[in-house]
Order: C-alpha cells, then structure tokens, then sequence
C-alpha cells in the first residue's frame, strides 16, 4: 500500500510541474495547447483531484484545500495567458512568481495529505 501510495503522489507531484512547465512555455512563446492549462478539470492534476482525492480522500481535511488552490491556480494562470494573448508578456512572465508562490503550497499540501494517509 505504502509503494502504491508513495506513486500516486509522485505521480501527482509530476503532473503539478508539467502544468508549471507548459503555463511558462505558452507564455514564453511557444503554441501549447491552453485547454488543460486553462480548465482545472481538463488538466491531469484536476482529474486526479476530482477522481480520487474528492472521494477516497475526502476525509482529510486538506483535500478541499487542495481543489481550491489547484483552482486558483488555473484562474491564475488564465489571467496570465490572457496578458500575453494581449501582447503584455512582461506582465504576464513577471507572474510566474505568483504561480511559483501557489504551486510551493499545493506540493506542501500533497506532501501533508500523503503523510496524514501513511500515518493511518
């Protein structure tokens, strides 16, 4: 259980830093899809949130925070994508800072939630 547990988490842990990667390569220029950058429930992260934490996990406490964060972070993100689609890149690339910011907590988040699953 602990094996399986220790992957899911990293798995997710990997799906947060690919949303980072490909928000920073849509706003540094590159034609990335924006679907799942910009919808929480069409990127992997927001399904696996919606598939399992907000059931199987939804005892612990932190697994609504962790849906609202990840959702701020979208929110976020679109109104980042939507500065540079209006040519204010430098606006939209000094942002990242924010996301960086928010993206520190979801993984302290994961990190709290994977614990609180071991410890049972």
């Amino acid at each position: 259980m602990t094996d399986d547990l220790k992957q899911e988490f990293d798995a997710a842990r990997i799906k947060h830093l690919l949303f980072k990667s490909k928000l920073r390569s849509f706003l540094y220029g590159s034609n990335t899809e924006q679907g799942p950058i910009r919808d929480a429930d069409r990127c992997t992260m927001g399904q696996w949130i919606n598939q399992r934490v907000l059931t199987d996990f939804a005892y612990l406490p932190e697994s609504r925070e962790l849906d609202r964060l990840h959702r701020f972070i979208h929110a976020e993100a679109n109104r980042l994508m939507d500065l540079h689609q209006r040519g204010r890149q430098d606006e939209a690339v000094s942002g990242l800072g924010k996301i960086n910011a928010l993206a520190d907590q979801i993984v302290t988040l994961l990190r709290t939630m994977e614990d609180a699953l071991r410890a049972r």
